[in-house]
């Protein structure tokens, strides 16, 4: 179940009513709730459940087994309000005609609205979300805040970790998630933002005292009709939801978004601007760590030190810097909290004293398969070994398949072997899959690419990489990161990128060692 606070005042159905101009059916100013969700299996008793028109099924088509849980209330919208489920309970409703759009404020109001208790300091975009959010959720911390952290990684507050699903829960789950952090003494809370999210209404209801942006990428095609929908998407966060509005100018889409009052941070240029934050001197080291200074508002600088790798995540950390100290965050603290970052699945290094560098990376969309392989390579040049990039990729099922022959290309140009193998076929073919994969990587000329080869299971391709890696050489398993399952015709395997590489190179070692 879904985290909820412990101590919440019950709201009468009729404020409720009068928030977001929904029609009261029937008015009873005694009926209150005490919660709220839009899963059946949720609900407790005194909820609000909302019922929304879906894809595939109505949910009030779900409304028994809310009400026989203990419902209080339905939100739907006309069509929900006439099926004979709810029409035979005779229970109070409220009828909107976009029932979704006015739960994110619903749940806040039911939940005392949270993020008027708790700074919420939002990121989105395509690529670098996960990373720095977990930046700054690290600063917050070296300056002795609690801080919340809410993405694809998980959910937490402080060191203790929360179940949750999306990388951004649906409104009343994220609402309460809010309560339950200011209620536990959260200060402030980092919060991944998808497009998903900000379409669907999810983060409907939150002020946010930070709104930042990242980059844009091809990705989410399969839910976004084109590129200009899913920018249209990402800049809901700032269409003045954000009271401080933060946007890394170094991609034409961020450059789009600025506004008077605008913090813009970039890479690429040395001046920061009145308001605005630069990265200069960066230094990439042998190691795959980096430093660089950030050059802020009234001559402020601060020096940085990161254990990731790639000119990408220097953006990712001057994001970083701009939203600590947008949140009040000392410079000394910001430079302490960042030095020590690590992120789950984001270029994140295996090492068993093994003589190759061996790297997991979430890596799935063209632009970030190649900054994560551009970094290695930069990293290889630095050292002199004279090793190679060897790479195991695949690409997810029921998603964007115009990316697929992008991000075998993106991997060819940079591999010394590539291996095209499964991600999460989810419900198509593994083989479709990996034919499109196939067909951009064998596109790139043979003389501007490396090997090729083509192993379906992907524990194999684990297994196929590390066997032919040779001393200075750096292997990249990308594209599932974190993840601890693997999805094939509707079941999860247990499956984690990281454990595998583990146990190849044991194995490996073993074999050598005969």
């Amino acid at each position: 179940m879904p985290p909820r606070p412990t101590r919440v005042t019950p709201v009468a159905l009729t404020e409720l009513a009068s928030v977001v101009d929904a029609r009261l059916v029937p008015v009873d100013a005694a009926v209150v709730v005490s919660g709220a969700t839009l899963r059946a299996q949720c609900v407790r008793p005194g909820d609000l459940f909302a019922a929304l028109p879906g894809a595939h099924a109505h949910g009030a088509d779900f409304a028994g087994a809310a009400l026989a849980a203990g419902a209080a209330a339905v939100l739907t919208d006309r069509t929900g309000a006439d099926r004979p489920t709810l029409r035979a309970a005779g229970v109070p409703l409220l009828v909107h005609p976009d029932p979704r759009s006015v739960l994110g404020a619903l749940a806040a109001r039911i939940y005392g609205d949270p993020s008027r208790h708790v700074a919420v300091l939002g990121v989105t975009g395509t690529s670098g979300k996960t990373t720095t959010t977990a930046m700054v959720a690290a600063g917050l911390a070296a300056a002795g805040r609690t801080a919340g952290l809410i993405g694809t990684i998980g959910t937490r507050i402080g060191d203790e970790r929360l179940a949750t699903g999306l990388t951004t829960p649906e409104a009343p789950d994220l609402q309460a998630l809010l309560a339950v952090m200011a209620e536990r003494g959260a200060s402030h809370v980092a919060m991944e933002v998808s497009s998903h999210a900000l379409m669907l209404g999810r983060v409907s209801g939150i002020r946010f005292a930070v709104g930042a942006f990242t980059n844009l990428s091809q990705d989410h095609l399969d839910f976004h009709p084109d590129m200009e929908d899913y920018f249209a998407a990402k800049a809901r966060l700032f269409d003045g939801r954000s009271k401080v509005e933060i946007v890394c100018t170094d991609s034409e889409w961020g450059r789009r978004l600025v506004k008077p009052g605008t913090v813009a941070v970039s890479t690429l240029h040395a001046s920061p601007g009145r308001r605005g934050w630069a990265a200069v001197d960066v230094v990439a080291a042998a190691n795959g760590g980096q430093a660089f200074t950030a050059l802020g508002p009234d001559r402020l600088r601060i020096d940085v030190t990161l254990r990731l790798p790639g000119t990408f995540n220097v953006a990712n950390a001057l994001l970083a810097v701009a939203i600590l100290h947008e949140a009040g965050v000392e410079p000394a603290a910001i430079a302490r909290g960042l030095a020590g970052v690590d992120v789950p699945g984001r270029m994140e290094r295996v090492d068993l004293g093994q003589d190759f560098t061996a790297v997991v990376d979430y890596s799935h969309k063209p632009a970030a398969v190649a900054l994560a392989l551009d970094a290695v390579r930069t990293q290889l040049a630095l050292a002199g070994s004279g090793g190679r990039v060897l790479t195991v990729l695949g690409c997810g099922g029921d998603r964007d398949a115009g990316k697929r022959p992008l991000m075998g290309a993106a991997a060819a140009r940079r591999s010394a072997l590539l291996v095209v193998t499964d991600d999460n076929p989810r419900g198509e073919d593994p083989a479709a899959i990996r034919a499109a994969m196939l067909a951009g990587a064998l596109d790139v000329p043979a003389s501007r690419r490396g090997d090729v080869v083509e192993i379906g299971d992907r524990r194999a391709a684990i297994e196929h990489v590390v066997a032919a890696a040779r001393p200075g050489d750096v292997v990249v398993v990308a594209g599932k990161g974190h993840e601890t399952g693997q999805e094939i015709a509707g079941v999860v395997h247990p499956f984690s990128d990281r454990d595998e590489l583990i146990a190849a190179i044991r194995a490996n070692a073993r074999t050598a060692a005969r």
